[in-house]
This record gives C-alpha cells, sequence and structure tokens, in this order.
C-alpha cells in the first residue's frame, strides 16, 4: 500500500498553561494563609499583588476574574464578616490558584471529525476539529483540540494554535431528565425508600440544586434511618456530578479550549476521545465522543456529546457491557439501533447494540487475534467509517515486545456483526523516527477520515507526540483478505 507520512508533528508544548485552582487539604492550613495575608500592610498587599499580576496576568485572559473567584471559594475560612478590599481579595485568591501545564508530557492520541463550519474553502477542501490526549504534571489527561483544512489533494493544512489555554464553566443549574436518571441509578442497584421518595418529589426535569434540596428534606423526614439513607444520597449526588454540562465563550479560539476533568469519576484524567460526527434519524448532526474517565484507581467508558464545540454534554454510560476501555460509536444508527464497537475482555472486538446511547446491555464478539503481530490483544482506532464496501474500522495489534500496529477491518454495512475482510499485515507500523516516546514501539489512532479517495489517519507516536499519514482508500480495501 502507498501509506504516505506527512512529516507533521504536533509535540507537546509545555508554554501552554492553564490557571487552575490550587487546593489546600487542610482547612486549618487554609485558615492559617488567609491569617498570614491579613497581616500585611495595605501597602505590602499592593506590592504583592502587582508581582503577582506582572508575572501572570499576560499569560491568561482572565486572571482578575479568576482571582476573585477563588477568593469567593475560600471566602467562608475568614474569621470575621469585615469587609475586606478588592485587592486584598486579590492576593489571597492567588495563593490557591496554579498554573498547570496541561500537555507538558503528552499530546497523542488524535481523533478528526469534519468542522460544523464548511463555509469560505476553496473548492475540494474540508475543515476538520481534531482533537487530542493533552496529559501534564502528574499525569492528568484532558481534552484539547486544534482545526486545519484538508486540501483537493489531501494536503494537511493546521490552524496555529494561540498561546492561551482557557477551561469551560460549569453550566449554572444544568437540568436532569428525571427518568434518565432514575433509569441509571437503577443499572447501579440504588433503589429503595430514599430513591423512590426522591424522584417522586422532583419534576420531570430538575437541577442539582434540587436534587440536594429534595434529599435533604427526605432525610430529614427519615431520621431514624439517616445513617442507612445517607451513604445512598451520596452516590445519587457523586452520580448526578459525573453527570454535567459545560460551556466555553464563543470568543475562544478552538484551540484555547480545555476540557479538563471535573467529575468525581475523572479526577485523574480523560483519557482517549473518541469523537464521531453522528447523523440523526432525523437528519441533525451531533457530535459524539466515548472516552475513558479514570479516577486513579476505576477507569469507566463515558461520554460526551457536543453541536457546535462550545457547549458539551458529559454523561455516564450504563449497563452490565459497560466496562474496560476503547468504546467506538457508530456514525449512525443501524437498523434503528445505535451501535458500539467495544472490547470487554481486554482481548477481543465486539459490537453491541442498544436503543438508547446511554445503555448497554449485551455484546456479540466479531473479532479475535489472529495475526502474530496482534497475538496479545486487538481493538478499535476510532469509530466505524462508512463506505459502500462496508464499515471499514480501523484497529490496533499488540505484538511481541507489546509493540503497537494498525490495521483495518471491513464489516457488513447491515450486520454490522458480520466482519467480511481484514487486513493481514499491519496497515502502519512504528518506524525509526516513531518509536521513542512516553511508551515506545506505538503507533495509535482515535479516529481518522475519508478525503475524496483517500483515507486520512491522524495517529500518536509512542504516547508522545501526533502526527498523520495518508493512504489511498482502495488500496487499503483491495489489500484485505475476505473473509
Amino acid at each position: 500500500m502507498d501509506i504516505k507520512r506527512t512529516g507533521i508533528v504536533l509535540r507537546p508544548n509545555n508554554s501552554r498553561v492553564v490557571i487552575r485552582p490550587f487546593e489546600v487539604a487542610s482547612e486549618s492550613r487554609v485558615e492559617r494563609i488567609i491569617a498570614r495575608v491579613m497581616a500585611l500592610s495595605d501597602a505590602d498587599v499592593e506590592c504583592q499583588l502587582a508581582a503577582v499580576m506582572r508575572d501572570f496576568r499576560d499569560r491568561h485572559q482572565r486572571t482578575h476574574e479568576f482571582l476573585l473567584r477563588r477568593f469567593d471559594q475560600i471566602r467562608r475560612h475568614l474569621f470575621t464578616d469585615q469587609p475586606i478590599g478588592e485587592t486584598r481579595q486579590l492576593l489571597i485568591g492567588s495563593y490557591f490558584t496554579q498554573e498547570y501545564a496541561l500537555e507538558s508530557a503528552a499530546l497523542f492520541n488524535p481523533s478528526m471529525v469534519w468542522h460544523p463550519d464548511q463555509s469560505d474553502l476553496p473548492a475540494g477542501s474540508r475543515r476538520f476539529v481534531l482533537s487530542l490526549r493533552s496529559t501534564g504534571e502528574g499525569h492528568i489527561s484532558s481534552i484539547t483540540f486544534r482545526s486545519g483544512v484538508i486540501d483537493a489533494a489531501s494536503r494537511i493544512l493546521l490552524d496555529e494554535p494561540t498561546r492561551y489555554v482557557q477551561t469551560p464553566e460549569l453550566v449554572p443549574n444544568a437540568l436532569y431528565e428525571k427518568n434518565l436518571f432514575h433509569r441509571k441509578l437503577s443499572e447501579l442497584g440504588i433503589n429503595g425508600p430514599l430513591t423512590d421518595e426522591t424522584m417522586a418529589a422532583l419534576g420531570d426535569c430538575f437541577t442539582m440544586g434540587d436534587l440536594s434540596r429534595t434529599l435533604q428534606n427526605v432525610l430529614k423526614s427519615h431520621r431514624a434511618r439517616q445513617r442507612e439513607f445517607e451513604p445512598i444520597a451520596h452516590t445519587m449526588l457523586v452520580l448526578a456530578r459525573a453527570n454535567y454540562e459545560i460551556c466555553f465563550d464563543p470568543k475562544l479560539n478552538l484551540s484555547e479550549r480545555i476540557i479538563f476533568p471535573s467529575s468525581p469519576t475523572e479526577t485523574n484524567g480523560i483519557e482517549d476521545a473518541r469523537f464521531v460526527q453522528f447523523s440523526n434519524a432525523d437528519g441533525r448532526i451531533t457530535y459524539y465522543a466515548t472516552y475513558t474517565a479514570y479516577d486513579g484507581r476505576t477507569t469507566l467508558p463515558q461520554m460526551l456529546e457536543t453541536n457546535d464545540f462550545l457547549h458539551f454534554r458529559l454523561s455516564t454510560l450504563n449497563g452490565p457491557e459497560v466496562k474496560n476501555k476503547g468504546f467506538a460509536l457508530f456514525p449512525r444508527q443501524v437498523n434503528g439501533q445505535y451501535a458500539m464497537l467495544s472490547r470487554q475482555d481486554n482481548e477481543n472486538l465486539y459490537v453491541m447494540y442498544s436503543d438508547q446511547p446511554h445503555f448497554w446491555y449485551s455484546k456479540e464478539l466479531i473479532a479475535r487475534p489472529t495475526y502474530s503481530w496482534e497475538f496479545m490483544h486487538i481493538g478499535n482506532c476510532g469509530s466505524p467509517i462508512e463506505t459502500s464496501a462496508g464499515w471499514l474500522v480501523l484497529t490496533h495489534g499488540v505484538g511481541p515486545m507489546r509493540r503497537y500496529a494498525m490495521g483495518a477491518f471491513l464489516l457488513d454495512l447491515d450486520e454490522p456483526s458480520r466482519l467480511i475482510g481484514r487486513l493481514a499485515t499491519p496497515l502502519l507500523e512504528p518506524d525509526e523516527n516513531e518509536r521513542e516516546g512516553y511508551v515506545p514501539n506505538v503507533v495509535y489512532s482515535c479516529g481518522g477520515l475519508i478525503h475524496g479517495r483517500d483515507l486520512v489517519i491522524p495517529y500518536a507516536m509512542s504516547d508522545y507526540a501526533s502526527t498523520f499519514a495518508t493512504v489511498p482508500l482502495n488500496d487499503v480495501l483491495d489489500a484485505m483478505i475476505r473473509v
């Protein structure tokens, strides 16, 4: 096959920093820090704040607003209600703020989808959104974005990212659908008088505040069962916090938007987002991404969705088959159902069907490790791509010395559980320029595209940096062994 490496390399850049809260675990220590700042004279406060602003104001877009918000978040630790001037508030806020270099360690596992805006482009060109896994201090991963254009000759032109990065705002008073939330509780085995009374008291849609107040009222009415009910109430609130909405300022460049872990299931990272442009039955387009949430102990498949890459809804996936990693949603319903690739046993590739994208109950085996370069295990490298020949699935296989290579499968369009073709030799494997990195000897993708007659593959090099390759689609299809 005539596979062409583009030579474009996206390397981690430790100068791209985001402003984040600096959390101090001990409440007594927080109080002592505040007391030290309160003891400073007004002149010392002004001098110290001037130094902070000189060093950090131009590195971020809203430093002043962020520091005031941090002060408000720790205001409860003050010993008095005496008014405090804004200058001292800003300085206190700065002691509980830090910079985080979100991609200082790695920029990898890319996924491509077509951009919602395809205006003002030359004939044959298309604009794309590239998502990447960025990893920084503590190996905490988040989702970052780039944009670019693929021209008529399949040349890739990346837009230059800006110097700024900004986290989104949590959507205040985001609404939860009662039926969906109640179903998620049932899937987790959280049933009984507390959940029944709480759900009955809530409207068809409710906010986090509504849920919290209702739980408090129900708990008060069952004081004798407080010890029994409080852990259940806590779990209900954790589930609600794991299903949340975020939004970015529309003025932000796409490269300035970063989805940083926000829920209890994501505290140690949002990993390997597989984006797909999903065509709904009514013609609407929704961008979904399945990703791995990691809390430091457990990995969980989760999902986000957006229409515009400004407003995102992040949610848990439920059902007995929601486990392990590597879920990838098909780009449309198949035979009236949602379809998803999965690998629950960490070895083989499966397909699942459901009438609802958040619940998955059964799976069907479609492929097992067959060739020497994939004997350890196989998995997908992104959502299936629809072609006239079938569903094209980019895959990864692990062979001797834990060496990763990329391959491809072909699934029947009408029956995706039926494997009709696969590559016997790797489509892409690490060359001498790609085998050194955080995890050596790895090439890996979270989703490519077809542009014209070419398959465009963004991929990571040894879990460190990312690049692109192109290959004629017909070359891939013709090289497949028909099953």
